[in-house]
């Protein structure tokens, strides 16, 4: 889905997230994928230079992964924040919690990817 970048979308996608992981029976990434869908999509509203944000989650076999894009081409990238930072960790905690992350090569989508445990739950 496509959406115009403000604030308030930040809860709409992890409540979104958070559905489908339930309707999915995944409910074991649920606390993990929605603080990453916090991250990516606040990155996206921040940084994507007022365009739309595409947003877009998909389920396979044996990988959840989140897929955020803005319309800035500068990547997304792990930055060193001090100890009083109020922000810059938001990729910190994604790299921590997923099972992988990256940008792509136009650097407009940052995405991450989670396993999927046997048996889903």
């Amino acid at each position: 889905m496509d959406f115009l970048p403000a604030d308030f979308r930040v809860g709409h996608m992890r409540r979104i997230v958070s559905a489908h992981l339930h309707l999915w029976d995944l409910t074991g990434l649920c606390d993990s994928a929605t603080l990453a869908v916090s991250e990516l999509v606040t990155n996206a509203v921040r940084h994507g230079q007022g365009k739309p944000v595409g947003f877009r989650v998909t389920n396979t076999d044996n990988e959840l992964r989140i897929e955020v894009t803005d319309g800035n081409s500068t990547p997304a990238r792990l930055r060193e924040a001090g100890e009083s930072a109020e922000s810059g960790r938001g990729l910190l905690l994604v790299g921590a919690l997923a099972k992988e992350w990256g940008v792509s090569p136009d650097g407009m989508t940052t995405w991450c990817s989670f396993a999927i445990p046997e048996g889903g739950s």
